[in-house]
């Protein structure tokens, strides 16, 4: 089952020839889900390919380099003959600020917005994932970052022992296959666990949002196969990042550290690093080793962890 996240914006605050503002898209098994949407990320969609068929986006707080970009994409969305509604989440707060949002272009909209205050903890649930929100330490801003959780996976299923059982393959390999033990026509019961492994863990995938190094972020990062934390600076300005409620690349490697996750990517660069983030990145690599310097249009594939042994950890593409 396929899971990606795009890169859409990377920039912190305000955008730069190289970068825009913050958004990130998730795609799993055709699914798409949209991380903030700082001012233009309607057009970062269209530059990308990321589908505007899109039903969720969730933001992590409410200041304008994170959402102005709600209006114009719905605008777009509008003129594109939507018809289906948008669901919108977020912390505390959210009704009244996205509901300003909504009525700049109110006048043309074709369908519904839902709008959901979400509470730490309070899962978005689906099929067989669900998205987290976690707070995050934002300076005063109420804040969340958010992990997407999958459910455990069956354990494999062994066919060639199956046939050499003598089950025939059909209905009987299914039931096995969801737990259930089967009653051959000579008597024989075979348990599930003859032919079934142990259950495989899901996958998680943390976007932190704009925050300070936390607590939080560590718990809920625990294990994860990917954690996107923002790096608004690096060393020379550590005081400026717990002044204005940031992290450093150092800082942000050293919550990867914590958490022992597989992969940290890192974003929302102030501009003074928007051209050559060199500096960051080998900050971040005394840290944690594992680090890759996020870039608008940089897609990163995340395998199931049979996958990722099995063959490289990822695919990195930007168009």
């Amino acid at each position: 089952m396929s899971l990606s996240i795009r890169l859409l914006g990377t920039s912190a605050s305000r955008p730069t020839v190289e970068r825009n503002v913050s958004s990130i898209a998730v795609v799993r098994e055709g699914e798409t889900l949209l991380f903030d949407c700082g001012e233009g990320t309607q057009r970062q969609m269209m530059r990308y390919g990321v589908a505007f068929g899109l039903r969720d986006i969730f933001f992590t707080h409410f200041h304008a380099d994170h959402l102005i970009g709600l209006i114009g994409l719905t605008r777009t969305m509008a003129l594109q003959g939507r018809a289906e509604p948008l669901r919108l989440w977020g912390p505390k707060g959210a009704t009244r600020i996205l509901r300003r949002a909504e009525q700049f272009g109110a006048d043309r909209l074709t369908f519904e917005i839902e709008i959901t205050e979400l509470e730490p903890g309070q899962p978005v649930k689906r099929n067989d994932y669900a998205i987290v929100p976690f707070p995050a330490d934002h300076g005063g801003a109420t804040a969340f970052g958010y992990a997407l959780v999958e459910e455990e996976r069956r354990g494999r299923f062994n066919p060639e022992l199956a046939r050499s059982l003598g089950i025939p393959e059909g209905p009987l390999w299914g039931r096995i296959h969801r737990g259930e033990p089967v009653t051959l026509d000579d008597g024989r019961v075979i348990e599930a666990s003859v032919l079934v492994g142990e259950k495989r863990r899901g996958r998680r995938v943390v976007i932190t949002g704009d925050t300070r190094p936390a607590d939080s972020t560590v718990a809920a990062a625990e294990g994860a196969d990917l954690l996107v934390h923002e790096a608004t600076f690096g060393d020379e300005e550590a005081e400026r990042a717990v002044e204005t409620g940031h992290s450093t690349a150092r800082e942000a490697a050293g919550v990867a550290a914590r958490a022992g996750v597989k992969r940290l990517v890192l974003t929302h660069f102030s501009a003074r690093y928007s051209r050559d983030p060199g500096d960051l990145e080998r900050e971040a690599k005394q840290v944690f080793p594992n680090v890759v310097i996020a870039r608008d249009g940089l897609e990163l594939d995340v395998p199931h962890e049979a996958e990722r042994a099995e063959g490289p950890v990822a695919a990195e593409r930007a168009r």
